[in-house]
């Protein structure tokens, strides 16, 4: 699969029509200027972060040359694989790039938060790896957001990993699926249940890239080497151009020193693979998908929606090569008291 353009465009003019003002005409003078905002106050300062990247949103982000798949794995659970699947699908699809989510974990949260219809009876990834179902057949457009999609799971996928022990090629049923896929796509990002059996297998067989979410708490790299030795294997023996391409940082709060420690050590032990924006804690993200929606759709404004903006923009500007000027990125230990405290409760 390849991607049908070199760069998306700019969002549509949410206000149609013609302006108040005519070309040429002049402006009433006696209509006062709108009040500048005091950047030094810490009301000034968040306004102004929180609006530049949402007015980036609509300036377009390089589209890769090939569909970039993306499988986002960690066999801890609660640490923000299925948070930052999603959120990272609709960003993309925000700025314009046509992104499908497979949801591999039983659970089918990612299905939930993306609004579609997972019961037992819907067609989902399980009959695509058991019963070799065509992966279009089971693919659902997302309502909320143009140029998103997923595949569903159901329950039935629990007993999957049982399933596939006895069936031929059972680590590549899914890459094989996504090979005969012939929607054009620019990325395929992979949410994985906290396990490493067969499922996780599937998806790192059908991955290039794996995007490792790590939580700012005290166990955040406990078992991290097991996963990476299954990354070394796969890559050794089934899959030559899988690679740890990006990890996250999730779940930071401002107030903590060991958030701050947590970061350092993951900034210091992977280096550029850690992306500069880190995810706060906030209410906002856990609120969504009980509404069967992403924090984009829910609260764009919230602190969660921006950090999530701009951990895709600068995802898709370093696969593409390009610089990318981390200004906007919530970094973690650059924040002040007084916007953590604030992002906490948004």
């Amino acid at each position: 699969m390849r991607s049908d353009a070199n760069l998306a465009g700019p969002m549509a003019d949410p206000v149609p029509g013609p302006r108040s003002e005519s070309a040429g005409g002049d402006v009433s003078r006696e209509t006062p200027p709108p009040p500048l905002v005091d950047n030094d106050a810490p009301i000034g300062a968040a306004a102004s972060f929180a609006a530049e990247p949402l007015a980036r949103s609509g300036e377009g982000l390089p589209r890769p040359a090939q569909t970039r798949v993306i499988v986002v794995a960690n066999q801890k659970g609660g640490v923000g694989k299925t948070t930052t699947t999603v959120n990272l699908a609709a960003s993309l699809a925000l700025h314009g790039a046509r992104v499908l989510v497979i949801d591999l974990d039983p659970q089918g949260n990612a299905s939930t938060a993306l609004g579609i219809d997972h019961h037992a009876e819907v067609p989902s990834i399980y009959d695509v790896l058991v019963d070799s179902r065509p992966l279009l057949e089971v693919v659902q457009p997302v309502v909320d957001v143009e140029g998103l999609f997923c595949a569903p799971a159901t329950i039935d996928l629990a007993g999957a990993e049982i399933e596939l022990v006895s069936l031929v090629a059972r680590e590549s049923r899914l890459q094989r699926a996504i090979q005969a896929y012939e929607q054009p796509l620019d990325y395929i990002l992979i949410d994985c249940p906290p396990s490493l059996g067969l499922l996780t297998v599937n998806a790192l067989v059908a991955g290039a890239e794996v995007l490792i979410p790590i939580q700012c708490e005290y166990y955040a790299l406990e078992g991290l080497g097991q996963l990476l030795r299954n990354v070394d294997l796969v890559r050794a023996h089934l899959n030559p151009a899988l690679h740890v391409s990006t990890i996250l940082l999730t779940m930071y709060d401002g107030r903590t020193r060991l958030a701050s420690q947590v970061a350092e050590e993951v900034r210091t032990h992977f280096g550029s693979e850690v992306l500069r924006t880190s995810i706060p804690r906030s209410v906002r993200i856990s609120e969504a998908p009980s509404y069967g929606q992403t924090v984009l759709t829910y609260d764009p404004g919230s602190s969660g929606a921006l950090s999530y903006m701009e951990a895709a923009r600068e995802m898709a500007l370093r696969g593409a090569g390009l610089h990318y000027d981390g200004r906007n990125a919530h970094v973690g230990a650059g924040m002040n008291s007084t916007q953590s405290m604030a992002e906490g409760i948004q």
